[in-house]
């Protein structure tokens, strides 16, 4: 589903407080996504649908004509209507949600570059990364792997760079996939855009970005 932006956050462990924390559970034990693997069955039908936190400090999503918290019945038999398969909205148990690393990052740079060379709207949304930060060099924050990144109070170890799948040439979260992302990356960039970072601490916009 779509997430939310936010002005600060809390980080442990796990990634940002509350990312990625339910998912949509088939009968198989599989989470919906746009793609296929051995945790995920590709399941578009839940791209349409947003979610937010509640200041009760639940989840609400939206999607279609509807809004309901996680946890309402009805939302698991809206999701079930909409993938045509029984499916409900479990949070995280045995089986991880994250894709890979704890947070996912972005350089402005990147962006920038990627709009240019490919001609296409680089919308951060489309990449459905936790972090974008204001860089002048386009994919600097490749140059950052295996070493730690100063976020505000939070240090992040980036671990790796984020290979990409056709996710990221869907319309998602409110943002159109105005040209395609996914063929140019596989041709110029080993199919990778971003990285992953295991993170500690507190993230707010406007933190100023340090690498030692």
């Amino acid at each position: 589903m779509g997430g939310e932006a936010l002005d600060a956050v809390l980080v442990d462990e796990r990634g940002l407080e509350g990312d990625r924390w339910f998912a949509v559970e088939d009968d198989d034990g599989r989470f919906a996504s746009a793609k296929s693997t051995r945790r995920f069955r590709r399941r578009d039908a839940v791209l349409d649908y947003a979610a937010a936190t509640s200041p009760g400090g639940g989840v609400v999503v939206t999607g279609g004509a509807g809004r309901w918290e996680v946890g309402d019945p009805r939302l698991d038999a809206a999701l079930s209507a909409a993938t045509e398969v029984a499916v409900r909205v479990t949070p995280e148990s045995g089986v991880p949600h994250q894709d890979g690393g704890g947070v996912s990052l972005v350089g402005s740079a990147t962006l920038a570059w990627c709009a240019e060379r490919w001609g296409l709207d680089a919308d951060p949304r489309r990449l459905r990364v936790n972090l974008v930060v204001a860089t002048s060099e386009p994919f600097v924050e490749e140059s950052w792997v295996g070493r730690d990144v100063a976020v505000g109070a939070a240090v992040l170890r980036v671990a790796e760079r984020v290979e990409r799948c056709r996710t990221v040439d869907l319309d998602q979260d409110g943002a159109r996939a105005r040209g395609r992302w996914l063929a140019p990356l596989g041709r110029e960039r080993d199919t990778c855009l971003a990285v992953y970072a295991d993170v500690l601490g507190t993230v707010r916009v406007g933190d100023a970005v340090s690498v030692p």
